[in-house]
């Protein structure tokens, strides 16, 4: 089955979305039937990767269709229960592939929702009631502020290590130690404990932001939600723009859109992302931008790479190398790049720019080698140029080919590649490649809008070769074919430790060290064995673990 991420309000099975002025409600309301396979029930508002792509798709629109959505509060449509957070039986019976990319798109999925409070001024607010476990409570720590109904039942519980054998894999231990700063002997009690912890005592411990009766509860989320809103900067009055379906065709081998097109091989495990310039001149001014919409260029073509960038993670597994190409005016690219980054206080404009900083970071960790391809007619230009950062290599051509009549092959440096995109170690693509080379990154600040081609290009170190018509051929097709030998447990691992030099932060804490302990987890006899812990659930029989420790 293909899983598609594309969906609206309109076929939300799981979500459900209320608007009251400058305050939205996020409603998880899950349809237990509305599993994305077959064999499990969606039982106490748990959820699979259909219920998050909704949420994904809630938070992106708030963002752009709602921008006089300045507080979102999220909570439960069912009695006595918040979430129980990711299904069980949907875990046991995944494949380990779908299970570990199904936790990064949830990670990422929060980590949007922690980026509208910081960036776009959009808040957002857990109101608890009921049980709160797992997944449940990491969605809850994505958010700004958390009350907990203080009833004596309801509770916030991370209960995989004693209950499963695995981790709270969606943020949960990072969050608890870095965004609450929960002293660390009380996160131990609280991470080892299958019932949670309720009323005061969450408090004290920080793992909740207030309690407060049945009685005055939902009056105590009115009140924050007003106190929230009147601190916002988020307009008004401003018209949202509709965030309207993405048109793809999907044959055998080729994705297309309208600026975008994925050519799949699938005997070389490789696939070709061709990112199309703009077609039309950049619009004037901001409100010209929002005018043409979902159309605009820079949001239209964000919108594609993110569908297809997720289309191969949990669709094409077996293609393990993304090659980046681009055509275009760069010059064309140039002035859409330009609106960005001088508009950049306007609410539409700002919102365009921080989903593409958000792809990048998606890029950035998605378990695949990448490598950009710069030929004659590229266009890789200021933002766009990124691409060529975020690739483990990047291989440019020098000169022309025979016979060929496009220009020849140019990197054009903006505003855009020193920081208004930063990854997740909070440095941009270009610091990060110059980490012990702080000369460099001012040499390449110092060419900032010019036209820089192969030679210059890598005498800047801003691509790894550099190569004519006569070895271009054989060089990249010794690459492709060298990456594809190697074992891709090992590219894995190697790729995701060299992206990410640098400061750590809660996010490389989430996307390194979790992720990858989670991965092995969820390979381990303890957890997913005939004995272990998450086959053993619901059935009454505890694992049996080997207690070798490794």
């Amino acid at each position: 089955m293909s899983i598609d991420f594309r969906t609206e309000p309109a076929s939300y099975r799981h979500w459900k979305l209320k608007f009251d002025g400058e305050v939205a409600e996020l409603i998880l309301d899950v349809d237990e039937t509305g599993g994305l396979f077959d064999g499990y029930e969606l039982k106490l508002n748990s959820y699979d990767l259909g219920v998050d792509i909704e949420l994904y798709d809630a938070t992106q629109r708030l963002r752009f269709e709602h921008p006089e959505v300045k507080v979102v509060v999220l909570r439960s449509g069912k009695d006595k229960v918040f979430c129980a957070g990711a299904n069980i039986r949907m875990l046991a019976g995944a494949a380990h592939a779908h299970k570990v990319n199904f936790c990064k798109f949830t990670n990422e999925t929060r980590n949007g929702m922690e980026d509208a409070s910081g960036f776009s001024d959009q808040k957002y607010i857990c109101a608890v009631t009921g049980a709160c476990a797992g997944g449940g409570y990491e969605l809850a720590l994505a958010t700004d502020y958390i009350i907990l109904t203080d009833d004596g039942a309801s509770s916030v519980a991370l209960p995989e290590v004693p209950l499963l054998a695995v981790l709270p894999g969606t943020g949960g231990l990072t969050r608890v130690t870095d965004k609450r700063k929960v002293r660390r002997d009380h996160a131990d009690v609280f991470c080892t404990i299958e019932e949670g912890i309720k009323g005061r005592r969450a408090l004290d411990w920080r793992l909740v932001d207030e309690i407060v009766p049945n009685s005055r509860f939902a009056e105590a989320v009115r009140t924050r939600a007003a106190d929230f809103a009147a601190q916002s900067t988020r307009p008004s009055d401003a018209e949202g723009v509709a965030l309207t379906p993405l048109e793809r065709h999907l044959d055998d081998d080729r994705m297309r859109y309208s600026s975008l097109e994925v050519e799949l091989d699938r005997a070389a495990r490789v696939a070709t992302l061709v990112i199309k310039g703009p077609q039309s001149p950049a619009p004037a001014t901001p409100e010209a931008a929002a005018a043409e919409g979902a159309g605009f260029w820079p949001l239209r073509l964000a919108r594609e790479i993110d569908d297809a960038i997720l289309h191969l993670r949990f669709n094409e597994l077996d293609l393990g190398l993304i090659a980046f190409k681009s055509e275009g005016d760069a010059e064309a690219v140039l002035a859409y790049d330009r609106l960005l980054t001088e508009q950049a206080d306007d609410w539409f404009i700002r919102e365009v720019s921080l989903f593409w900083k958000r792809l990048m970071k998606r890029v950035d960790v998605t378990s695949r080698s990448l490598v950009a391809l710069i030929e004659p007619g590229s266009c890789f230009a200021g933002f766009l140029a990124e691409f060529v950062f975020a690739s483990d290599r990047g291989y440019m051509l020098s000169g022309q080919f025979e016979g060929d009549n496009r220009p020849a092959a140019e990197i054009h440096l903006s505003a855009a590649n020193f920081g208004r995109l930063p990854m997740s170690n909070d440095l941009s693509r270009l610091a990060t490649r110059f980490l012990g080379e702080p000369q460099s990154l001012e040499a390449a600040a110092a060419v900032r809008g010019e036209a820089l081609d192969a030679e210059r290009a890598e005498e800047l170190g801003l691509v790894t070769f550099a190569y004519d018509d006569i070895d271009w051929e054989d060089e990249v097709r010794i690459f492709l074919e060298e990456r594809a030998s190697f074992s891709p447990d090992a590219m894995v691992g190697m790729e995701a430790n060299l992206r990410f030099a640098g400061p750590e932060t809660m996010e490389t804490k989430i996307f390194g060290r979790l992720t990858a302990w989670q991965n092995w987890i969820f390979q381990r006899p303890n957890a997913v064995g005939e004995e272990g812990a998450l086959r053993h659930y619901g059935t009454g029989k505890k694992g049996r673990f080997d207690f070798d420790r490794v």
